[in-house]
């Protein structure tokens, strides 16, 4: 089995995975909502949030995992009832697609693997990379034709970064990457070459 790189805190990250021979994970509206909640309960705590995308049978995430001294114990869930000695950012993506697959085999009925068996990470490196995977995250919907704009999909982050609306969402953060809004908005619109960042994203 392939060794994965550790997820290391204070670093950027692109997580991603499918489902199990490419099968559908998100079934019906429900499904989307209940897989960011099991996010807000597993991986704020420790994460960042920079960008997300949930299609049908793949997600995307862009995250900095938060330095120890940035995590709030208090505010952390996992699986055991003994509290872990280490806190392991991978544990807690692990976390949630194991406590989702529980919630979606219960109730379609359903048994064995909802996901590829572990989760791909790549480490970001440099604003560049940021900016380019942002755009890439949001315009997933639009590359696989769901919508004709990204602005129209609603499971994905694009929506918050241009809205005002209450967000854990690093909105900030994301639109000074790209200097302003007008800026962000105006990124998106235009097609990017993707050839810089070619190693950092997949084909689903």
């Amino acid at each position: 089995m392939e060794q994965k790189q550790p997820i290391l805190h204070g670093n950027y990250y692109h997580i991603y995975n499918r489902g199990n021979n490419g099968i559908d994970v998100f079934l019906d509206n429900d499904s989307y909502y209940h897989f960011l909640r099991l996010y807000a309960k597993y991986v704020e705590p420790i994460a960042e949030t920079f960008a997300w995308c949930l299609l049908k049978n793949h997600f995307h995430l862009l995250v900095r995992i938060k330095n120890k001294n940035e995590i709030n114990e208090n505010q952390l869930t996992y699986n055991t009832t003994e509290k872990p000695k280490v806190i392991d950012p991978s544990r807690q993506f692990s976390h949630l697609l194991n406590a989702y697959t529980q919630a979606i085999n219960k109730r379609h009925n359903r048994t064995g693997s909802l996901f590829e068996t572990t989760f791909e990470r790549k480490l970001v490196t440099n604003e560049k990379y940021l900016q380019q995977l942002i755009f890439y995250i949001h315009n997933n919907p639009v590359h696989h034709g769901f919508v004709k704009q990204m602005s129209l999909y609603p499971w994905s982050s694009y929506d918050t970064v241009v809205s005002d609306k209450p967000t854990k969402l690093m909105r900030a953060e994301v639109i000074e990457i790209f200097n302003d809004l007008d800026n962000f908005v105006y990124f998106h619109n235009q097609q990017q070459s993707m050839n810089e960042i070619s190693n950092l994203i997949i084909e689903y």
